[in-house]
């Protein structure tokens, strides 16, 4: 029922989303009508689909990015640090930045400038306090490298598919913190990992198709 989420505007693809189970809190339905996708996706924002912004890049399907939130929400309280590893157009950085309020901190990156660029002006559209506050920092980079941070990250998503589990990324992670991240070659599976103190834990949801979590010069 996912794929058949599509709406005519974003508060009716919001609520074909909870209507369909996609996900159940009254947090990330908040956080998802608050980021108008329309601001995100250039062609059809309210389509449940993945779609192309440029430079091989995609803008994920709205349904995962719902999935995402609802896994990561209850690390994305007020004050949290988080993390969006191939943040694109900056819909879920943006997303996220709602759900750990003012007092909380988004790192999005992206190994290429001309996303970062749009990513930075997508959020001046309706969020441009999120940017002057410093609560969203975008970021020019390796994401497969991670933004190290003193104490971790509450909460990391990953918008690749990276070949196996990073342990870069899994290291950055606070204790208690979660990651949600796709992962393989051929097929393909949304990993959640959750730390506890020097523990991982590695959980299996369902299968994916992203695009694959690479280099610069590999994606160009």
């Amino acid at each position: 029922m996912a794929w058949r989420s599509h709406g005519r505007s974003n508060a009716e693809l919001v609520h074909n989303l909870r209507s369909h189970g996609v996900f159940t809190s009254d947090r990330v339905e908040a956080a998802m009508l608050a980021v108008d996708r329309a601001d995100f996706a250039p062609f059809d924002p309210y389509q449940d689909s993945p779609q192309g912004i440029g430079y091989n890049a995609t803008i994920t399907a709205p349904h995962m990015h719902a999935h995402a939130l609802q896994r990561l929400e209850g690390h994305l309280v007020e004050g949290a640090k988080a993390l969006d590893i191939g943040s694109g157009s900056g819909y879920l950085t943006a997303a996220m930045a709602v759900l750990v309020g003012p007092t909380g901190k988004v790192v999005g990156i992206e190994h290429i400038r001309q996303l970062v660029e749009m990513s930075r002006r997508n959020i001046e559209k309706h969020h441009a306090d999120f940017l002057r506050s410093g609560r969203i920092e975008l970021i020019t980079g390796d994401g497969r490298l991670g933004v190290p941070i003193e104490g971790g990250y509450d909460a990391i998503h990953v918008g690749a598919a990276a070949p196996s589990l990073p342990m870069e990324l899994v290291r950055q992670l606070a204790d208690g913190g979660r990651m949600v991240i796709p992962i393989g070659t051929g097929h393909q599976e949304f990993v959640q990992v959750d730390r506890e103190g020097d523990q991982f834990r590695k959980k299996s949801l369902h299968g994916v198709i992203y695009v694959p979590l690479t280099s610069r010069e590999e994606q160009l």
